[in-house]
């Protein structure tokens, strides 16, 4: 067949897969006698294009079956449909026949294989990927950017920045995140005044992560200036803008122009629902978190985790047990998200701080998490408030056990002892702090920090 008519072949087969008619597609390649790589490539990735990742694997068999070369670009396609299927073996071969065939010296087919290694969950192989790699883009670090920020390693995170012959929008974008996610709030807001020095262009993402960078530091003027600066470029009603402004102004204390900026969010996603949910529940006003739930579940918007995170939080602050029980139970039965480490530690908290010490043991006993020093905690202070010293004084010998630096649990045994009439016992606990060096921290407000 002359060159011209494969080059037609192989341009209905594109155009018919980027309509997503990949019936007609497939039927064409069958009658072409021009079994090439082009043509194939163009059949899967219409394939994957068209989230028919399965078909696009079939397809990837049938060039291997019939020893059709692969080239970057198949494996490419290929790897994004490995990913979302989790055929993870599959990829693993592939990265196989792309070292035997040559194909990791293309900077197409080794950031395929990174991206897929680090969407598999294989965060070690990515970066022992990366290492060996001769060839690099600007796509393809910052994908490692990313991947360096999840693992914790924010130092070869910003050592790929800082090397980087050419630093695009998405470059400076996920420094900033990878510096939020990793605890350097300050660096971050470093990198986006550089940012502003450089009069580089500003897009939601760079609003939205410097604003979750202040709120890290509770920087109002900081925050303010990234908000006039998201007016003045009209992203302020951006929902992921609006949702870190929300998540800003309620960590920072203020609420009700947390409130004001969700009120005033044209598109009001899950994720802007949960901030402002909260941030309620976060400054202490359960009744508040309660009534704007009743308005989410108005507007048909579905709850996740983190939703009865906040639910559940609010009933612990207003002491509202059958109501937390309730949608404790609802979550999983309703809902069908299976209750989270957070949730039950919420419910002890609850229990335990209105005297249902009994049923926050229980609620221990059959959880499907062994009980950590912050949930023993709870059930100490339970102890304590509503005068069960028998109960407390072993819960407070767990704590220190888990946690054998834990300063108020060596405080309140003492205090259970002294309470009881055992003095010798608690003088013995005081001994123990001096001679483990363990203090009693002062108590401070967030205004003291």
């Amino acid at each position: 067949m002359p060159r011209r008519d494969g080059v037609a072949w192989n341009s209905m087969i594109h155009g018919y897969a980027s309509h997503g008619r990949m019936e007609e597609a497939q039927r064409l390649l069958q009658k072409t006698s021009n079994q090439s790589t082009v043509v194939w490539n163009s059949l899967i990735s219409g394939y994957v294009a068209n989230g028919v990742d399965n078909e696009a694997v079939k397809c990837f068999n049938q060039m291997r079956t019939r020893e059709i070369r692969l080239d970057s670009s198949t494996i490419a396609s290929i790897l994004s449909s490995c990913s979302t299927v989790g055929n993870y073996n599959l990829g693993t071969q592939i990265h196989a026949y792309a070292s035997k065939a040559g194909l990791m010296a293309e900077v197409v087919a080794a950031s395929a294989l990174v991206d897929a290694y680090s969407k598999s969950g294989n965060a070690y192989k990515a970066c022992k990927l990366f290492t060996e790699l001769k060839v690099f883009d600007t796509v393809l670090l910052n994908s490692m950017i990313t991947i360096y920020s999840n693992c914790g390693r924010i130092e070869d995170a910003k050592h790929i920045f800082k090397t980087m012959p050419f630093k695009s929008l998405i470059s400076w974008n996920s420094m900033i995140v990878a510096l939020s996610k990793n605890g350097c709030p300050m660096e971050a807001l470093n990198i986006f005044l550089e940012m502003n020095k450089l009069g580089l262009r500003m897009d939601e993402f760079s609003l939205a992560s410097v604003v979750i960078a202040c709120a890290d530091v509770s920087s109002i003027e900081l925050g303010e200036q990234v908000f006039a600066r998201a007016t003045s470029s009209g992203l302020d009603s951006n929902p992921a803008v609006s949702t870190s402004l929300v998540d800003f102004y309620c960590k920072c204390g203020f609420v009700e122009s947390g409130r004001k900026i969700f009120d005033a969010t044209l598109k009001l996603d899950s994720v802007c629902w949960n901030s402002m949910l909260m941030g309620y529940a976060t400054n202490g006003q359960g009744t508040e978190v309660l009534s704007l739930f009743n308005a989410m579940r108005d507007n048909c918007v579905a709850p996740s985790g983190i939703t009865f995170t906040a639910i559940l939080s609010a009933c612990d602050h207003c002491g509202l047990v059958e109501e937390g029980w309730k949608w404790f139970h609802e979550m999983r039965h309703r809902y069908n998200i299976d209750p989270g480490i957070e949730h039950y530690s919420c419910m002890i908290d609850l229990l335990a701080r209105v005297g249902r010490i009994e049923e926050a043991m229980k609620l221990i006993d059959h959880m499907p998490f062994k009980a950590d020093a912050c949930m023993w905690s709870s059930v100490l202070r339970g102890c304590v408030a509503h005068g069960d010293n028998d109960l407390g004084e072993k819960v407070a010998e767990r704590i220190i056990e888990l946690d054998p630096g834990n300063a108020s649990a060596y405080t309140q045994l003492s205090g259970i002892f002294a309470t009881s009439g055992d003095w010798a016992s608690s003088a013995v606990i005081r001994d123990m702090m001096k001679e483990n060096q363990i203090r009693k921290l002062p108590g401070y407000s967030w205004g003291d920090r």
